[in-house]
């Protein structure tokens, strides 16, 4: 089945919120916010994003539900009304033709359960709050699951550079669609281009791309298994969803998302593109013990964890080493 129009869609949506979040990084984020740990302007960003994608999903899908990281509540209480102000005055940048309820109930459209049956979207608006905030790493992440499975992804990393972790251009969109490959463009979605995974085979040789805050995974654990697996190359320690993006085009070749806590369930918005897009580019995502990533239990992967992503080549053995093979 082909997802032309839905992809087409998406990547308009997240190319659109790009622009948003550029706008608000650059007049908001200041040295100040950072001291203090302000974290105002993300929130503006947040809600901004997840209004403007929302409302472009409903004005070409109005039937198809959105799994999304906010709601509106805090912004419709007395004491969030300047906030409320702010994120409209943002996303009416973007697209004039929004009123405040608009923006409102486009939000709120973000409050679907998910689950197994029908088609809904899954959309992180800021993934990587430190990084948007330092000016360094953060990604918008949007992904179409139908009966439980991801059929398409697209990522939006504004100040990812064009080429590997160097110098130049920066600003990238990354989209696929189930056998259709992984592609890179422009972020505005011009210029795509495809998009493959490394073909090490030798983990002594492979980069491991982890969280840079150790809050997010267990960076110990991660080096224990490098230990294992012989990698001698320094972790590429980068924010947010654009590891699975630095997986995809072979900036790095693994990716461990260790569990910090027994308890902890991963959202199905934090991995559901960026598990699409590696494996289009020919790589493989799974949970620690291997299992394929279960999209279909609601808003949480509640049947999975951790989260390793490889090239495809090198993951049982990734897999045997965090079990201490």
């Amino acid at each position: 089945m082909s997802y032309k129009l839905e992809l087409d869609i998406a990547v308009r949506a997240v190319a659109r919120a790009c622009g948003l979040c550029v706008s608000v990084q650059r007049t908001l984020v200041s040295a100040e916010t950072v001291a203090k740990k302000d974290r105002s302007p993300v929130t503006v960003a947040d809600f901004g994003v997840q209004a403007l994608v929302a409302a472009d999903l409903a004005g070409a899908f109005g039937d198809i539900p959105v799994v999304g990281e906010e709601d509106a509540g805090q912004l419709r209480a007395a004491e969030g009304r300047e906030l409320c102000a702010r994120v409209c005055s943002a996303v009416r940048a973007v697209d004039p033709g929004l009123d405040e309820s608009q923006v409102l109930a486009a939000i709120d459209r973000g409050m679907y359960a998910g689950g197994p049956t029908g088609r809904h979207w899954a959309l992180d608006p800021i993934d990587g709050t430190k990084g948007f905030l330092r000016g360094d790493q953060y990604a918008i992440a949007l992904a179409l699951i139908e009966e439980g499975e991801v059929v398409l992804g697209v990522l939006g990393c504004p100040n990812l550079p064009v080429r590997g972790a160097g110098d130049g251009p920066r600003g990238c969109l990354f989209f696929a669609q189930r056998g259709g490959g992984a592609h890179q463009a422009r972020v505005d979605g011009s210029g795509a281009v495809r998009i493959h995974v490394t073909e090490i085979d030798d983990p002594a040789r492979a980069s491991f791309c982890e969280s840079v805050e150790s809050a997010h995974t267990a960076q110990d654990e991660s080096a224990r298994v490098a230990e294992r697996l012989g990698v001698s190359v320094p972790p590429f320690r980068i924010d947010s969803q654009c590891k699975y993006a630095a997986i995809a085009r072979g900036d790095s070749s693994i990716y461990l998302r260790l569990p910090t806590r027994a308890d902890y369930e991963e959202k199905i918005w934090d991995h559901a593109a960026g598990a699409i897009i590696v494996a289009e580019a020919g790589g493989r995502v799974s949970d620690i013990a291997g299992k394929p990533l279960d999209f279909s239990k609601g808003r949480s992967l509640r049947a999975n964890k951790g989260v390793v992503a490889t090239n495809g080549r090198l993951h049982e053995r990734v897999i045997g080493a965090i079990a201490g093979g």
